[in-house]
């Protein structure tokens, strides 16, 4: 069972359609998919409505579950809440937020505006996570994620032990650009347990948690 709620087209950075990331993400034995390109105030509004299309697209004739969304990235922390509720009023069922991974120079402060944003759904690669950040993840519902893409992955350990003791959600995804990085079940295992998650802790962070965020997305 493979749940992926942060991958990209070539409407960003990837490579596909988003129907073909699709269609290879049911091949690679996906039960969903969120499609999450990056974006800002310049194209956020372009494209979701486009990957909002060729979701439906796939709903209609596969039956396909694939979650049209945005990762708002590098943008300036201060403007993070109004670009979520932005994005969201276009008509994202799934945000998240590019978070202050060690590799990559996200302004400081962006993991407190995300995890603060009631319009948030997911931190992705939030790097050296603080106990206050971890706090509000767990008190506001936002999940945080342990990322199987190299670089951003080098803080997945210290994500899971905080995360941990706050009591958040944790969700594993593929951050994926190419084919290649699909995931599949026990990739997908290996990350969660590299990151020093128990076996028990892992089968919830696969299997429970992308069903408690799917339903969150079906009850808006």
């Amino acid at each position: 069972m493979v749940h992926d709620f942060h991958t990209h087209t070539f409407l960003s950075d990837g490579v596909l359609l988003p129907i073909e990331l699709i269609r290879r993400a049911i091949v690679a034995g996906y039960q969903s998919i969120g499609i999450t390109d990056h974006a800002s105030a310049s194209t956020m509004e372009f494209v979701i409505a486009a990957v909002r299309r060729d979701c439906e697209l796939a709903q209609r004739y596969w039956g396909f579950r694939a979650v049209p969304g945005v990762e708002l990235t590098h943008v300036p922390a201060a403007a993070v809440g109004h670009l979520a509720r932005e994005a969201r009023r276009a008509g994202a069922k799934l945000v998240i937020v590019h978070g202050e991974t060690p590799v990559e120079p996200v302004e400081p402060g962006t993991n407190l505006a995300a995890l603060r944003s009631p319009d948030v759904d997911l931190l992705a690669h939030p790097g050296y996570l603080t106990d206050e950040e971890a706090a509000l993840a767990a008190a506001n519902g936002i999940f945080l994620e342990i990322t199987a893409k190299p670089g951003h992955s080098l803080a997945n350990g210290h994500v899971a032990a905080v995360a941990r003791k706050a009591g958040a959600a944790m969700l594993v995804n593929s951050d994926g650009h190419t084919p290649t990085d699909l995931l599949t079940a026990e990739y997908a295992r290996r990350v969660a347990v590299g990151a020093g998650l128990s076996s028990e802790e892992a089968d919830a962070v696969l299997r429970d948690r992308p069903l408690a965020l799917l339903d969150r997305i079906s009850a808006r």
